[in-house]
């Protein structure tokens, strides 16, 4: 599917389909969040070599923070999947929690204060 307004439950979805057809399955939490960890150091090492000191060597291949993030995207949404839980629904409890907790943070655009 190839849709720029897919859902986070769609996306759920699709990526439960594809792991369905292998016979492992899902791995374990433990083998999930290390997996996950190696991504997110894919993308930190992205992150520097585009904006930070270090440049790529001339024998690296080429990647981007784009792919990276789809990595560390689809493997969260793996882990997601494999414990039962809804992103969306995730997303909404930490936008709340985002919008009470930190409503007044950071200066504001509209100059509202606590």
């Amino acid at each position: 599917m190839n849709d720029n307004n897919q859902s986070l439950h769609s996306m759920q979805q699709e990526v439960d389909e594809y792991i369905q057809q292998f016979k492992t399955g899902y791995f374990s939490p433990l083998s999930q969040m290390a997996r996950l960890t190696e991504e997110v150091g894919e993308l930190a090492r992205e992150i520097n070599h585009y904006y930070g000191e270090k440049p790529k060597k001339a024998n690296e291949k080429p990647k981007t923070v784009s792919e990276e993030l789809g990595d560390v995207l689809f493997v969260t949404m793996i882990m997601a999947n494999s414990l039962d839980i809804d992103l969306t629904e995730a997303f909404q409890k930490n936008m709340e929690k985002f919008n009470q907790r930190d409503k007044y943070r950071f200066e504001r655009k509209d100059g509202q204060t606590e």
